[in-house]
């Protein structure tokens, strides 16, 4: 029996210690996409590169805290979550903030810059997305984390249809749905990490 546990006290420890390995490395990556897409956002004036920049800089919080709770308990991990789904509809309310600025200051994007930095943002993210992607089942924390990486995907594509749409119709209306349109979308994963968060929070919190 002692070693049974012994056994599972070790497998415990060695997938800690594999997703600490994987948070690490994201959050490298998104730290350093953060600082080139809030540059490239601001010299293309692009509402999509902004809010993939701070989505970028949002992720990396998010990584930084699943580091914070990933030996701690399962409340913890629980709180985490809870933390995340509040920055993420923060984070969604502050893109459809800018979107709309946008629209009553109307200037046109760089469009060229768009599509080269949201190139390099989409192949950043591939791979954070590849690292994450086994260990999504794992728990709660890593659940919640994976989910920022599959919308950041999404989020990535969309800033390169952006660019496509700005160049072709020679338009600053792209660019603004599209930051409208990720704004939606972490609005309503919010809404899911929320949930499921203060699920698992309430559950805890029941006697025995």
């Amino acid at each position: 029996m002692a070693s049974c546990c012994e056994n599972k006290s070790c497998e415990i420890s060695a997938l800690k210690a594999r997703h600490a390995r994987v948070l690490w490395a994201v959050l490298a990556i998104n730290a350093t996409m953060f600082f080139v897409e809030v540059t490239a956002g601001i010299l293309a004036n692009s509402t999509s590169l902004l809010a993939d920049s701070l989505d970028m800089l949002g992720d990396s919080l998010v990584y930084g805290f699943s580091l914070f709770v990933l030996s701690r308990s399962e409340h913890w991990q629980a709180v985490a979550a809870l933390g995340k789904g509040i920055f993420m509809l923060l984070f969604g309310l502050g893109v459809l903030g800018e979107a709309i600025y946008k629209i009553l200051n109307p200037v046109m994007p760089g469009v060229e810059t768009m599509g080269i930095v949201g190139g390099l943002a989409l192949a950043a993210n591939l791979i954070c997305f590849y690292l994450l992607y086994s260990h999504r089942e794992d728990n709660l924390n890593m659940s919640s984390t994976w989910l920022c990486s599959r919308n950041d995907l999404i989020a990535n594509s969309a800033v390169l249809l952006a660019a496509f749409g700005g160049y072709a119709l020679t338009s600053r209306w792209p660019d603004i749905i599209v930051g409208g349109l990720i704004a939606c979308l972490f609005l309503n994963s919010s809404f899911g990490v929320l949930g499921r968060s203060v699920q698992a929070v309430r559950q805890q919190a029941r006697p025995a």
